[in-house]
């Protein structure tokens, strides 16, 4: 099976959710949440958790993993900004789909804090 590397900026909310999956699985998104928003590359990613997560509450960190690259072919790559900002928009009613279709565990790579 073919795998495409992603990736998400998540807070220490959603991270000990992921955490709860036993590294498996994204959290169900909220209701004022329609759409679940991996990225395509790990600078934007950094830049979120970084920049925004910080900010918001306090630490941010970087998730990486793997899709089965078939399964992503429903989805187009979004381009939300410059030409680095890149994600994929999965309706929050495929999550639990798109979560059956990760391969191997969600991995911590960066952690950020307030300094």
């Amino acid at each position: 099976m073919n795998t495409t590397t992603l990736y998400r900026p998540v807070g220490p909310e959603e991270l000990e959710l992921i955490r709860q999956s036993d590294w498996k699985s994204f959290p169900p998104r909220l209701p004022e949440q329609p759409i679940f928003y991996p990225v395509t590359n790990e600078a934007y990613a950094i830049q979120i958790a970084r920049d925004w997560n910080v900010r918001d509450s306090g630490s941010g960190f970087v998730t990486e993993f793997a899709v089965d690259q078939d399964f992503l072919t429903r989805y187009e790559i979004q381009q939300v900004g410059g030409q680095l900002h890149k994600a994929l928009w999965v309706p929050a009613e495929e999550l639990e789909e798109f979560n059956r279709h990760i391969v191997g565990p969600i991995k911590v790579i960066h952690t950020f804090t307030h300094p």
